[in-house]
């Protein structure tokens, strides 16, 4: 397994992944906007990308985007292997913190982010939508990078 920077021709495999991961996946116009402005890391394994990762950084504040991992493979500490190396790259870069998002009930991704660091900020109220028209609170993420270069 290695994880590198997203190029161009992985945006067929991104597009997919994200369909089978995300209830909201991203247009191919969010994608080409993020190549161009936002780190981009993905996971790949015998050459088939099984996980990303997406943040994006102004001066020395980042925000994770997105996220995700092959639904196969989850529950086997890839999230947490391509959000440490994306943190490592944010802080090489200049972050001093990182900010994010997530549905209450993700309590996978949320016991992850709480794992690396990240402390509950705060949250917005039926910021998600549900089936059948409900709506799901967001619950906001604060990372402190202590010693970002």
């Amino acid at each position: 397994m290695k994880i590198r920077a997203l190029h161009h021709r992985d945006l067929d495999a991104i597009l997919a992944l994200d369909s089978q991961t995300n209830p909201h996946p991203w247009a191919l116009g969010h994608w080409h906007d993020s190549l161009e402005n936002h780190t981009c890391l993905v996971l790949e394994d015998d050459g088939e990308i099984i996980a990303f990762a997406i943040a994006s950084l102004v001066l020395d504040e980042a925000e994770l985007l997105l996220i995700a991992v092959a639904p196969w493979l989850q529950g086997q500490g890839l999230g947490r292997k391509i959000l440490q190396a994306l943190i490592d790259q944010l802080r090489q870069r200049g972050a001093a913190q990182m900010f994010l998002e997530v549905r209450e009930g993700n309590t996978a991704a949320r016991a992850l982010y709480e794992k690396l660091g990240g402390s509950v900020s705060g949250r917005r109220k039926g910021y998600y939508p549900l089936p059948g028209g409900a709506r799901e609170d967001a619950v906001l993420y604060a990372f402190a990078f202590t010693g970002a270069a």
